[in-house]
C-alpha cells in the first residue's frame, strides 16, 4: 500500500521566475499567489516572476515567496487528486505542511513568514552571524567539535540543520563559525563551504525572533491538524493546535533535525515522498537518508507533468 508524503522546501530554493508557468496554466495556482498579494499589500507575484535576484534573496521576502510557490504546486496537486498522508517542512517549509495540514489559514500563514523573516534578520547584526555546510563527517563529532569551541571561549557556533547523512549546518558568531569550520576540516570533515545567509538561522542566536514570532502567534488561529505533521523540532508528529504553535516558536532556535523528520514519515509507512515547491533539495537529502523511498517532485509544469504520468502508471 502506497502511503505518499509530501515534504516542503525552505530558504535557498528560490528562483526567479519560480511558479509563473503553473500560474499561467492552472486558475488554482493563480488564486493562489492572488490571495498572497492581497495579504501583504504588494506583489510577492511580481517579485517570484521578474526579481530582481537581489530583493528575492532578502530574507523577508525570500520565505513569503517560497511559501506561495509551495502552496501553488500544493492546489495544483489537490486539483489532480494527489494528496499526502502525511507532511513535513524544511524550517521554513514547515510553515507549507501546516496550511496543507489545515493548522494555518494560508493568508496568515504569508503575512507570518515575512514576519519571521525580518525577526530573524533582526535578531542578529548583518554580518555578525554566519553559516556553513559540514560535509563528510559524523553529526555527533560536529556537535561535540562546536561545544568544545564554544567552551573554549570563541563564540556562539551550533550544529543547527541534520539535512542527511554526510551533511551537517553550523550557525553561529562568525568568528566562530570560521574557527569550527576550520577546526572540522582538521579533524577529518572533506569539506566546510561557507554559506551566502544573512544570519545564522536556528542557533540560539535566534531567540529574540522566537519570542517576538510567538507574540505573532498567539494573535491568530493554530488549529488542530487534519493530517499528521511531522515538527522540526524533534522528528515526531504534531497534531494539537497549542503544541504545533511551541513547536514553531522553539523551531526558531533550535536545530532542525530533517534526518529525524524523514525517520518519522518512513515509520508512519510513507514510501514515496513528493516535494512540493522550488528545487530538489529535499529529494535529494532523502536519496541518501532512505534509499527505500521514492521521490517526486513538483515546482513546474514539466515536473507536474512527470509526477501526473507515475501516477497513471501506478494506478
Amino acid at each position: 500500500m502506497q502511503k505518499i508524503a509530501f515534504v516542503f522546501p525552505g530558504q535557498g530554493s528560490q528562483v526567479v521566475g519560480m511558479g509563473k508557468d503553473l500560474y499561467e496554466a492552472f486558475p488554482v495556482a493563480r488564486r493562489v499567489f492572488e490571495e498572497a498579494d492581497a495579504a501583504l499589500g504588494f506583489s510577492i507575484t511580481e517579485l517570484c516572476f521578474q526579481g530582481p535576484e537581489e530583493e528575492l534573496r532578502k530574507t523577508y521576502n525570500t520565505q513569503p515567496a517560497i511559501l506561495t510557490v509551495s502552496m501553488a504546486c500544493y492546489a495544483v496537486l489537490r486539483e489532480k487528486g494527489i494528496v499526502p498522508q502525511i507532511v513535513a517542512g524544511h524550517s521554513l517549509g514547515e510553515y507549507s505542511a501546516l496550511v496543507a495540514a489545515g493548522v494555518l489559514e494560508f493568508a496568515d500563514a504569508v503575512r507570518l513568514v515575512r514576519k519571521r523573516g525580518q525577526f530573524m534578520q533582526e535578531a542578529v547584526p548583518l554580518g555578525q552571524g554566519s553559516m556553513a555546510a559540514i560535509l563528510g563527517m559524523d553529526r555527533d563529532k560536529i556537535v561535540s567539535i562546536c561545544q568544545q569551541i564554544e567552551a573554549e571561549g570563541h563564540g556562539v557556533v551550533q550544529a543547527v540543520n541534520f539535512n542527511c547523512p554526510g551533511q551537517v549546518v553550523i550557525a553561529g558568531e562568525k568568528a566562530a563559525v570560521e574557527k569550527a569550520a576550520e577546526n572540522l576540516k582538521a579533524a577529518g570533515a572533506k569539506r566546510a563551504v561557507m554559506l551566502p545567509v544573512s544570519a545564522p538561522f536556528h542557533s540560539s542566536l535566534m531567540q529574540p525572533a522566537a519570542e517576538r514570532l510567538s507574540t505573532e502567534l498567539d494573535a491568530i488561529t493554530v488549529s488542530d491538524a487534519e493530517i499528521p505533521v511531522i515538527a522540526n523540532i524533534h522528528g515526531k508528529i504534531v497534531e494539537k493546535g497549542a503544541e504545533i504553535k511551541a513547536s514553531l516558536v522553539k523551531q526558531a532556535d533550535s536545530p532542525v533535525l530533517w534526518e529525524d523528520c524523514v525517520a518519522g514519515m518512513t515509520s508512519f509507512g510513507a514510501n514515496l515522498f513528493i516535494e512540493v515547491g522550488p528545487g530538489k533539495v529535499l529529494s535529494g537529502f532523502t536519496k541518501k537518508i532512505d534509499k527505500e523511498v521514492e521521490n517526486l517532485n513538483v515546482e513546474d509544469l514539466a515536473s507536474l507533468e512527470k509526477t501526473l504520468d507515475y501516477f497513471k502508471e501506478v494506478r
